[in-house]
């Protein structure tokens, strides 16, 4: 397994809308280990393939809300392969995002509250299912990046040039 640079903004490869996955093999596979790592790494939840530069339906999550004896996260990683979104709720919920390709910014952005989705695993075996709370926040989020849009599109102009303008700051303080 091998950590991943992490593709920030502007780079414009973030506003592709990614390529459908059709080979399952030991290349899918490494990939997905190697997305793992790297989301670890960065200390992210969810990490999708076009934010380390790989135009592929591929999206990797771990909310890691378990938390064991010596209160450590228990990693449970979910590699979701061609995934989409199937419904959403009426009902919204609200969140404050943040994303590893815009780093250190976060916003709050309102999303419908539950969605069902159809995925493919890493063998390629179909699977469908309800999403609610942070999964469904943070599966929206992954599949808004397979299809170039970021968490800052769905803020007003306003608050997403704060994000930009903070973001601009910060690198120039690092």
């Amino acid at each position: 397994m091998a950590v991943l640079p992490i593709v920030e903004v502007p780079d414009p490869c973030l506003r592709l809308v990614s390529r459908p996955v059709e080979a399952f093999d030991d290349r899918l596979r490494s990939l997905i280990a190697d997305m793992t790592e790297t989301m670890y790494n960065a200390h992210g939840i969810g990490l999708a393939a076009i934010q380390v530069g790989v135009d592929r339906r591929v999206l990797v999550i771990d909310l890691q809300e378990e938390r064991d004896e010596e209160d450590k996260p228990v990693r449970h990683p979910r590699a979701y392969v061609n995934p989409e979104v199937l419904e959403v709720s009426d009902e919204a919920s609200v969140y404050n995002e943040g994303c590893l390709s815009i780093p250190e910014q976060y916003a709050e952005v309102t999303r419908p509250a539950r969605c069902r989705v159809r995925w493919q695993d890493e063998a390629g075996a179909t699977h469908e299912g309800e999403m609610d709370g942070l999964l469904a926040t943070c599966m929206q989020h992954e599949i808004d990046h397979l299809n170039g849009v970021l968490f800052t599109d769905h803020l007003s102009r306003l608050k997403r040039d704060m994000v930009m303008r903070k973001l601009t700051k910060q690198r120039k303080a690092a």
